[in-house]
């Protein structure tokens, strides 16, 4: 295992995709611990708005991760890059997979090119479990082999291969994390592509019926997007082999018709369900082991998915609460 050689003290970040959900949930609470934050966000899917309480507490820059002279700018002086910067959705990658190659791809080199001639010490890669696609085997664990049934997919695992090349080739320190279907506030739940926690919560909150893609028995491993923030901060000072790909997740998990009748119960109302023909690239079950984070990152879920699903439902009503008074 390698040693880091450089100080974790006063750490100097760039969250790429910064204005975006989990990038936000990031600054957030690299802010709350005081460190220096920058963010970089060509807001095409993260927004102004979630950085507006941030006004004045982070360095914004503006500016597209395709672009390698972009990017290069805005990884001068750091030490550390979380690069959540991506196209995300599996039926957006088979729409549109160009884009979404050239975004998570070629994004994701530039900003691996660029951190290495800048000097930075270490890029956190956010990678997917979309990775594994439909191997049976569960829990999944990072030593089975990929099998990716989208473009997004394939463009997460190019991604983290790209982490490992450089790693060997220029003794860079990357670390990937393979994300598990994560939820939790500043979701869009306005996107075509709405994942299906935003979507569900505000479509129940306002009486309409919801729409399952499939039997509503597919079952994912749903992990709180805190959980995720915690495995981001970790993995940028934890001491690993360059390279490594870790399961950040929860090792639990619920079906799509368990999902309903918690949020049924929080929200006090019986919720409609309308089933729709399955999705192609959708993966029938995933469920994490989480046993290398452990090891490696000292990880630990610290919020499960009903107390997530708590706290996400009433962030949205919050959150309508005050659009609500601002109309």
């Amino acid at each position: 295992m390698q040693s880091t050689t450089w100080s974790h003290k006063n750490v100097n970040y760039l969250v790429t995709g910064g204005a975006g959900f989990i990038g936000t949930n990031i600054v957030q609470e690299l802010i709350r611990r005081g460190e220096r934050v920058r963010v970089m966000d060509n807001f095409s899917t993260g927004k102004r708005e979630n950085l507006s309480e941030f006004e004045g507490l982070v360095d914004l820059f503006e500016g597209d991760v395709r672009s390698y002279h972009i990017v290069r700018e805005a990884v001068d002086g750091i030490d550390v890059v979380l690069h959540q910067a991506a196209l995300p959705s599996v039926p957006r990658s088979i729409r549109d997979p160009i884009t979404t190659n050239e975004v998570n791809v070629v994004g994701t080199l530039n900003v691996l090119q660029a951190a290495r001639d800048a000097g930075v010490k270490r890029v956190v890669f956010a990678s997917s479990s979309s990775v594994y696609g439909d191997n049976p085997e569960l829990p999944k664990r990072e030593t089975l082999m990929p099998s990716p049934l989208s473009p997004y997919a394939v463009s997460k695992l190019a991604g983290e291969q790209y982490c490992l090349a450089f790693s060997k080739i220029y003794k860079m320190e990357t670390i990937c994390l393979r994300y598990f279907n994560v939820f939790g506030p500043r979701q869009d739940p306005t996107s075509a592509y709405a994942a299906v926690f935003p979507r569900f919560i505000t479509s129940a909150a306002a009486g309409q019926d919801l729409v399952i893609y499939g039997d509503g028995e597919q079952s994912r491993d749903f992990t709180f997007v805190a959980n995720v923030v915690d495995a981001n901060i970790r993995a940028s000072v934890a001491d690993c082999p360059p390279g490594t790909v870790v399961n950040i997740a929860c090792g639990q998990t619920y079906s799509l018709n368990n999902l309903v009748k918690q949020l049924g119960t929080i929200l006090g109302k019986e919720i409609k369900v309308r089933h729709d023909d399955p999705r192609p690239g959708d993966v029938k079950h995933s469920l994490a082991s989480i046993e290398r984070a452990r090891q490696l990152l000292g990880y630990e879920p610290n919020v499960t998915m009903p107390q997530g699903l708590q706290r996400t439902v009433a962030w949205y009503l919050e959150a309508h609460t005050r659009r609500g008074r601002n109309t």
